[in-house]
């Protein structure tokens, strides 16, 4: 397959003011039905109206119970995004925290930590960081990660943040005839725009076969919730799959202008040995790139995920 790797990444276009409608917004944070029940094995603090909380009284270092992993599990589904502040734990512990919900993948296109499951993110000013775009991992994979588990090092004495956004509240918010018309469309993800940006040709072009592009519904079923997310994201999201150009252009620019919606948002400020969990399949993330010439140092692993469908 031949990629021109020079060609101007879909993120860069401009969005139209239009894609964002003003006024109230509807902030749901649980599935239609649900109930609040109170959580009996921590402390809970939330931090956004729908999306992102910070745990207390858990200790990542020591193996989950079942009643504990059941509810850390309803936390997950119903904040998105969990954070654990004053984790000094080690690679080892940080995997072992992450298996209570399955296999953990591998990344060959980022650099490796203590072993083949562990990405090691160093940025200062002499490898500058390029997570700064909304994105969801690796959804140019036919299995997009579940879930990761980030913990961050060393931390800059200002800046580093990092927001996730609600994409279930993002998709609830899109005009009802929007919503019907990405109902059932499909949408090509590729590793090639993400990495363009700080990778070699020669790098993109061997692994062309190792990660080809993948189609995904643009509208996911969350498969605990039930709940219907946005899809798509300008890091791996190339075009919708039958669509002249430019309409599929202008309906993707529409969509992903909804994670910049403050509301959707959680944005939390990283202190050493801190954790964020956060579930893959249901929220964005950016990683705030204002720290230069100080250094960030983030290990992260993730979590094996399934096949995305439309229900």
């Amino acid at each position: 397959m031949s990629v021109d790797f020079a060609a101007p990444a879909l993120r860069h276009a401009q969005v139209p003011d239009e894609s964002i409608v003003e006024g109230p917004r509807v902030l749901r944070r649980l599935p239609e039905g649900a109930d609040e029940r109170p959580y009996e094995q921590f402390g809970l603090r939330p931090l956004g109206r729908v999306i992102g909380a910070e745990i207390d009284g858990v200790d990542l270092a020591k193996p989950l119970t079942a009643p504990l992993r059941a509810e850390l599990n309803r936390a997950l589904l119903e904040w998105k995004v969990l954070f654990f502040r004053d984790q000094d734990i080690t690679p080892a512990q940080q995997r072992a925290f992450a298996r209570n919900w399955g296999p953990l993948e591998t990344n060959p296109l980022l650099p490796k930590g203590d072993s083949d499951e562990v990405t090691r993110f160093s940025r200062s000013a002499a490898m500058p960081g390029f997570e700064n775009i909304w994105h969801t991992d690796v959804t140019f994979r036919p299995n997009p990660a579940l879930g990761s588990v980030l913990r961050l090092v060393r931390v800059p004495s200002i800046g580093g943040d990092t927001m996730w956004a609600d994409m279930a509240a993002a998709y609830d918010n899109l005009p009802a005839g929007v919503r019907e018309r990405i109902t059932g469309l499909r949408a090509v993800h590729d590793f090639v725009p993400g990495f363009q940006r700080f990778s070699e040709a020669d790098f993109l072009a061997a692994r062309q076969d190792e990660f080809p592009p993948v189609e995904h519904p643009v509208v996911r079923t969350h498969p605990e919730t039930g709940r219907r997310t946005l899809f798509v994201n300008p890091a791996f999201t190339t075009h919708i799959v039958g669509l002249d150009r430019d309409e599929s252009d202008r309906l993707l620019r529409l969509l992903f202008a909804q994670a910049h919606v403050p509301e959707f948002q959680v944005r939390f400020r990283w202190t050493e040995n801190a954790v964020a969990f956060w579930d893959n399949r249901a929220t964005q993330h950016y990683a705030v790139n204002d720290y230069a010439p100080e250094v960030r140092v983030a290990e992260r692993v993730a979590i094996a995920g399934d096949r995305p469908f439309q229900g």
